[in-house]
């Protein structure tokens, strides 16, 4: 069990998130050659209290240690579970419980790690915090901007496009101008103990456990009829909660008598009949209109960019479109069409690598 202990020192001017992995240790290495007064802390933000090892929090509090030892800088844990699970997995299940799809690592982007954190490093007068995500900020005439990473396949503003701009002002990305590649090569040549750990992938409490089979722990789902876009039953869903738009994978239906030899798509998940629509048609999936709310603004002036660029997931390339504000929403049109455009992900919006901010997505318009 990781304890919360206080800050070794309360003279630092930076504190630097350390994960355990390669990106926040390269970070944390490129503040201590700039700054000799900084300090790093580990977050544990789910108790493993199901006895299982999905999410390896021991393991890489272990490493974030070593590397510490390594850079001789102090390093401190605080336990943001409690926090984590009524700001971040709540609205998570309510979500999927709504039929939408949310999207964890921008809500915990939002709440925990530039919420929760920057306000723990505060109290403790730590003015700045430091993490090792792919993302530029810059301060032009005493405003700061967020702009996409160096490194554009891992550039991550999409995932910090739902951060407050006034709490982006107090966060340093030391990755800006370097690449995946180069980030290797640094810890490495550095004789960092994480160089070669390989990176984590998806949300890090369900692991490698079906979604499905997590989600049911938390929510009560019901049976119902797969059909197509005639109303033709092809089967039984385990549940709409479980199922997103565009999915592919993980459906139960195989080939069909006298049907096309085709894979089947989510397309409709209609909760007033408890059915869940499949497609063979990938241009079923496809639209160019979207509505969204809770919009996040990085910039001063929104409406000069009205003719931008946009994604509706991360490692999309951007795609011009259009918006229009309303009083407490945002319709979007894209010059080109969107796959699988799904409601609870969010749109973010650029100007060139510029990160305008971004709405969460709450209806497609066909």
């Amino acid at each position: 069990m990781i304890s919360h202990r206080k800050l070794v020192s309360l003279n630092n001017n930076i504190v630097v998130a350390l994960s355990g992995g390669v990106d926040s240790a390269v970070a944390a290495l490129m503040l201590s050659r700039d700054h000799s007064d900084i300090s790093a802390i580990f977050m544990k933000n789910w108790d493993e209290d199901d006895g299982t090892e999905f999410c390896n929090s021991v393991q890489n509090f272990a490493d974030a240690q070593r590397v510490c030892d390594v850079l001789k800088i102090p390093l401190t844990t605080i336990n943001f579970s409690h926090e984590y699970w009524e700001k971040v997995f709540r609205a998570l299940i309510r979500g999927y419980e709504q039929g939408i799809t949310p999207n964890p690592d921008i809500l915990c982007n939002r709440e925990i790690k530039f919420g929760m954190f920057l306000s723990y490093a505060q109290t403790k007068g730590i003015p700045t915090i430091a993490t090792g995500h792919y993302a530029a900020l810059k301060e032009v005439e005493d405003q700061i901007y967020l702009y996409r990473g160096r490194d554009k396949e891992k550039d991550q503003s999409y995932f910090l496009s739902g951060v407050p701009r006034q709490q982006l002002r107090h966060c340093k990305f030391p990755l800006q101008g370097v690449t995946k590649t180069e980030v290797r090569r640094i810890a490495k040549a550095a004789k960092l103990p994480v160089h070669n750990k390989k990176d984590s992938t998806g949300i890090c409490f369900i692991g490698k456990r079906k979604f499905p089979e997590f989600l049911s722990r938390y929510i009560n789902a019901t049976r119902g009829e797969i059909v197509d876009s005639r109303g033709t039953v092809l089967g039984e869903h385990e549940g709409l909660p479980y199922y997103t738009l565009g999915q592919r994978k993980g459906i139960g239906i195989g080939g069909t008598t006298n049907g096309v030899e085709a894979p089947w798509y989510v397309v409709q998940k209609l909760f007033d009949s408890n059915r869940l629509v499949i497609t063979q048609n990938e241009s079923d999936l496809m639209s160019t209109t979207l509505r969204a709310c809770e919009i996040n603004w990085l910039v001063n002036e929104p409406q000069k960019y009205v003719n931008c660029d946009a994604v509706v997931r991360y490692r999309q390339r951007p795609t011009p479109c259009t918006f229009e504000m309303e009083q407490n929403s945002v319709t979007v049109t894209f010059t080109q069409p969107q796959r699988a455009t799904t409601p609870g992900q969010y749109v973010t919006f650029y100007h060139g690598d510029l990160c305008l901010g971004s709405a969460k997505i709450s209806e497609v318009l066909q």
